[in-house]
C-alpha cells in the first residue's frame, strides 16, 4: 500500500526504486514505507489511463525510465514547492547517485514533452529547452509520433 504522509512528513533525501509504474511515475522506499512518486515538470504517453488507450511511445518511454531506474536503484529526491498532487503522489525530481537527472534525460532522449505546472516550475526552461532540442534532433517520441 502507497504511503498517504503528508508532504511535510517527506523531504529532499534518498529513496530506493521498488518499481517503475510508466514513464513519468516510480514507486520508491522512503523513510519505512512506499510512495509513489510523479515526476515533475514531464509527461510521457499514456500507457495505464483506465479507459484510454495507450499511447504513441507510451511503451517505449516506460522501458526507458526503466532502463535508468531498475528495482533497486537509489535516487535522491529533490522536492519543489508543491509537495504531493491531486491523486496523493509524492512529486519529485529524480537524481541518480552518477549526478544523471532523470527528469531532464527522460525528456532529452525524447521520451516526454514538458509539463509545466506552477508553482512547481523551478526547472521548466531545462526541460523546454530540452524537448526543442529532441524534436530538432527527431529523437524518440518525436521521430514516431509526428507532431
Amino acid at each position: 500500500m502507497l504511503g498517504c504522509a503528508p508532504a511535510t512528513e517527506v523531504r529532499d533525501g534518498t529513496a530506493v526504486v521498488v518499481e517503475v509504474v510508466d514513464g513519468d511515475t516510480v514507486d520508491v522506499r522512503i523513510g519505512g514505507r512506499t510512495e509513489r512518486v510523479r515526476l515533475i515538470g514531464i509527461d510521457t504517453p499514456e500507457t495505464k489511463r483506465p479507459d484510454t488507450p495507450i499511447e504513441c511511445f507510451g511503451p517505449e518511454a516506460t522501458t526507458f525510465t526503466r532502463s535508468l531506474l531498475p528495482a533497486g536503484t537509489e535516487v535522491r529526491i529533490e522536492r519543489d514547492t508543491v509537495g504531493r498532487d491531486h491523486f496523493g503522489r509524492l512529486l519529485g525530481y529524480l537524481h541518480l547517485a552518477d549526478g544523471t537527472f532523470v527528469n531532464h534525460e527522460i525528456v532529452r532522449r525524447g521520451y516526454a514533452t514538458p509539463l509545466s505546472i506552477e508553482p512547481n516550475s523551478v526547472f521548466a526552461r531545462l526541460f523546454a529547452d530540452a524537448a526543442r532540442a529532441a524534436e530538432a534532433d527527431d529523437l524518440g517520441l518525436w521521430a514516431a509520433c509526428g507532431s
